[in-house]
């Protein structure tokens, strides 16, 4: 193979890929079968169920049992917005947004206590084995599953007083920002890294998504004087949705 050349299968992937941009191959048509791809091609066999599976990793066709492999509908990315941590109202960032675009959006929640993971430790600077509360959440628009979110927060804390659990008590639903204050701890800053990895398979699940999907993490993390008070990861399909910041000049 020289140099720039493309191995078979992708030159295969490429050309089935632009045909489901164009048109030529709709949402809902089935893809061309592994034998009508080898003599299309003049590929082998393997060559041809490979380009199939570049095809599947990328989220634009997939399988039906018993039926065969067809093309999916391509959903036109909606924005999420994420415009800061200082909430007007006391609501989370997400009932804001919710509210100010007249969505309908819903959300499930479940708290829990359990000893710090080493990773979870470390961003919240805490020793291994500490308690955290953690709790789950999925946030649906008009029913459909639109993200799922884990958040920490460790309970030297947040432990024995009113803001213990996140959704229950006088200030279950608000933000971080103002559940904090009630307790006298101001935070004063938030970091958020945003990453893509395939999506797990309890997330999936969550998501509506298949094997292989991409998901964005938004791993966040909460300060005040330097202590870190809340951590989480924001979990959102990457085919559906994007991540847009708008960020104050100072």
């Amino acid at each position: 193979m020289t140099f720039g050349e493309q191995p078979a299968y992708l030159r295969v992937a490429s050309d089935l890929r632009e045909k489901i941009a164009n048109g030529s191959l709709p949402p809902h048509t089935r893809l061309p079968s592994q034998a009508r791809i080898r003599e299309e091609y003049g590929v082998s066999d393997t060559v041809a169920l490979e380009a199939r599976k570049v095809l599947m990793a990328e989220g634009l066709v997939e399988g039906r049992s018993g039926s065969g492999t067809y093309v999916r509908e391509r959903p036109v990315p909606r924005r999420i917005a994420r415009s800061g941590y200082r909430p007007a109202s006391g609501a989370s960032p997400f009932r804001q947004e919710q509210a100010a675009e007249g969505a309908r959006g819903t959300w499930e929640s479940s708290s829990e206590q359990e000893p710090a993971s080493g990773e979870v430790a470390e961003r919240l600077g805490i020793e291994p084995g500490e308690r955290v509360m953690r709790t789950r959440y999925v946030y649906r628009d008009g029913g459909e599953p639109m993200m799922v979110a884990t958040s920490w927060e460790p309970l030297a804390v947040t432990g024995r007083t009113p803001v213990m659990l996140p959704e229950e008590g006088p200030l279950g639903g608000c933000g971080v920002v103002e559940r904090m204050a009630a307790i006298d701890v101001v935070v004063d800053n938030v970091v958020e890294e945003v990453g893509a990895r395939p999506g797990l398979a309890e997330e999936l699940l969550a998501l509506g998504g298949v094997p292989g999907h991409v998901v964005m993490v938004v791993e966040r993390t909460y300060y005040a004087s330097g202590r870190a008070v809340e951590t989480a990861d924001v979990v959102v399909p990457a085919d559906r949705y994007r991540l847009s910041y708008h960020l104050p000049v100072r």
